[in-house]
């Protein structure tokens, strides 16, 4: 706590530096001011590391193999798949027919039969002042709301507090009367202020088995805060400061298959510590050293907000700065050690993006290892934010162009790196319904940091999880005229749009600034949505289906559409809702289902679909998903949510 503290004493001056104002000027409801620098936070701080950085990695002609790179061997494939499919993507004009995707594991006779269109997605305006800049965001279970929160520190927002009490600025005699946490209704974009008093400044969270938000950690008085938001209409934040053993400012929270939540690492603190039950602390002798995070740590960081996922054998993977390791939790003990990935850093503040891919189950599972792979998307060089954040005149180094991918329950598994269209760094992975990819906001150049990022990448792209062989993986889709840089955010809703929110290169609320800070709410229709595929969309019928399911069960969902269903074309997907911030989308996880037996005409176009449950918590860990029945590759019109329960 003392670190933070002097960290604190460091900051509080506005040091605002003039920075050449030749940059185009990005659509906003400011235009023409002159560019600025915000003041550096601690955000911007260097902190002098344990000294891991890896050293020229040179690829081989055949891709395979790869040397030069402390801190362990790097074996990689690399793809080069060329020019991107839809890189024009000012045409509109669509057009529908069927294509077959192998899928491995997949359902019925292992093929997934989607619908192909041209439809390179549209963007509406949702809201136009969400009162917060959405640095952190999830959609809360049942009742469909978006929650969206920012930071105390700058103790000002766009929306007031609607009546007294203000928060107390702690050791001062100030009071902020500011909202800095709100729920908004996902249809209708009603807003309902929440009120913070610790800290949530690059916190981390994770829904529990009942649906209610665990977060964990934030900024000064909120590093060591536990806090709860649960699922009703007058509900507020229940906050328990000094329940964590360790102060968690950018720390990732995890959940486990028997519903614990562990968090890993955060500024100054290379450790971990398994959540406290609620009302209970943890003391440092809770905390468990893991010198992986100081074998990672460059002198400007380069491992904070580590992507964690747990793997469908109960071990959990974690990735920091360019290296990733297998930590068994129950002995916690390292494992496996994977190839290190080259080309520059991953993690924050080079912010590069990752997401567990789909985990592809069979009707009566019954194979000991399921497959699970992760995507890591973007990033930068080592040196970019040193170049960006702490050179004069700053330097915006290009960001990462690759894409790598990994199955993390192969001992031998090897980086399989394909190139995308465009770099990018600050962005964010959607995982769509269907198992493909988003990827979203974000910049081309710099690093995160306050004003340390220049040319936003408008444009997002579509990952193909599966392809016939034929074509690219990625297809650019139609862009925003919304810069959505550092602290952008995103959520996967129940008509498969996605909302993207957030975006703040300040350090407060600016309106002058390059980027302004921003508080307009987009939605954006994927391909799916194309309106020539919508005779596809099935309606799921929420009083004929289960909605509460122990593992390893049979249940049934009732779909009602339009003539008959060819079940080689059917998908159900069942999808968890992830805790945003920072480029990290915390415990998002989808699972295909193994359709068991698919009754047709029940009644007139209706259809009853037998389905499997997952068979264990390290496959789905318990809590609430979002259902979707896929038909044609097109997501059902409203998902359901299901509880799955040991």
């Amino acid at each position: 706590m003392a670190s933070l503290f002097w960290r604190g004493i460091i900051i509080l001056p506005l040091l605002f530096v003039y920075v050449n104002g030749e940059h185009f000027l990005y659509p906003k409801r400011h235009v023409g001011k002159a560019e600025l620098a915000g003041y550096k936070g601690p955000d911007s701080l260097a902190v002098d590391g344990g000294g891991f950085y890896s050293g020229p990695l040179i690829v081989d002609d055949d891709g395979s193999t790869a040397s030069g790179n402390a801190g362990g061997t790097t074996e990689v494939t690399v793809e080069n798949l060329g020019k991107a499919d839809g890189d024009n993507t000012n045409g509109n004009a669509n057009s529908v027919e069927s294509t077959k995707v192998a899928a491995k594991n997949g359902i019925g006779n292992g093929n997934i039969v989607e619908a192909k269109t041209t439809f390179k997605g549209s963007w509406e305006l949702f809201v136009e002042n969400a009162g917060v800049s959405a640095m952190h965001l999830i959609l809360l279970p049942n009742i469909n709301q978006a929650l969206m929160f920012d930071a105390t520190v700058w103790k000002i927002s766009k929306m007031k507090l609607p009546r007294p009490p203000c928060r107390h600025v702690e050791g001062t005699n100030e009071e902020d009367c500011y909202v800095h946490s709100i729920l908004m209704d996902v249809e209708t974009g009603k807003i309902r202020p929440l009120r913070l008093n610790y800290d949530t400044w690059c916190s981390s969270g994770a829904l529990d088995i009942n649906g209610r938000l665990v977060s964990t950690g934030g900024y000064n008085n909120g590093s060591d805060t536990v806090r709860i938001l649960d699922l009703c209409d007058t509900c507020g934040w229940e906050e328990y400061p000094g329940a964590l053993g360790n102060g968690r400012w950018y720390a990732t929270q995890v959940t486990l298959g028997d519903g614990r939540f562990m968090v890993f690492g955060g500024r100054d603190f290379p450790t971990y510590e398994f959540v406290p039950p609620q009302g209970q602390k943890n003391t440092v002798k809770d905390v468990v050293d893991f010198n992986f995070l100081v074998e990672t740590h460059d002198p400007v960081e380069n491992n904070l907000y580590p992507f964690v996922y747990l793997s469908t054998d109960g071990n959990v993977f974690i990735f920091a700065n360019n290296r990733s390791v297998l930590l068994n939790p129950n002995t916690q003990t390292i494992i496996h050690e994977f190839p290190v990935l080259p080309n520059g850093a991953r993690n924050y503040p080079a912010s590069g993006s990752a997401c567990l891919l789909p985990i592809m189950l069979k009707p009566n599972e019954d194979r000991r290892v399921i497959p699970a792979e992760v995507l890591i998307c973007g990033g930068a060089s080592h040196d970019a934010y040193a170049k960006a954040d702490l050179q004069r005149p700053k330097v915006f180094l290009p960001g990462n162009t690759d894409c790598a991918r990994l199955d993390i329950t192969k001992r031998n598994g090897k980086w399989k790196i394909i190139n995308m269209p465009s770099a990018r760094l600050l962005g964010d992975m959607a995982v769509l319904p269907t198992g493909d990819v988003l990827i979203v906001n974000g910049a081309k150049t710099g690093s995160a940091g306050w004003d340390d990022a220049r040319e936003p990448n408008l444009n997002p792209v579509l990952y193909k999880y599966q392809t016939d062989g034929t074509g690219s993986k990625f297809t650019v889709l139609n862009p925003s005229n919304i810069p959505r840089m550092y602290h952008s955010s995103f959520a996967l809703l129940p008509d498969s749009k996605i909302l993207i929110a957030g975006s703040n290169t300040n350090p407060g609320y600016l309106d002058d600034a390059l980027f302004p800070t921003e508080v307009r709410v987009e939605k954006f229709s994927p391909h799916y949505l194309d309106p020539n595929l919508a005779m596809f969309r099935q309606d799921i019928i929420v009083d004929k289906s289960n909605n509460q399911v122990k593992y390893g069960k049979k249940f049934t969902v009732q779909i009602r559409g339009n003539g008959e269903i060819d079940q080689q074309k059917l998908q159900v997907t069942i999808y968890s809702p992830p805790f945003v911030t920072h480029g990290i989308s915390m415990n998002q996880r989808l699972i295909q289902l193994g359709i068991v037996e698919f009754n047709k005409n029940v009644t007139s176009n209706t259809n009853n679909i037998i389905l499997q449950a997952p068979m264990n918590g390290n496959i789905a860990p318990p809590g609430y998903y979002m259902l979707f029945v896929n038909y044609n590759g097109v997501p059902c019109r409203q998902s359901m949510w299901v509880q799955f329960l040991p």
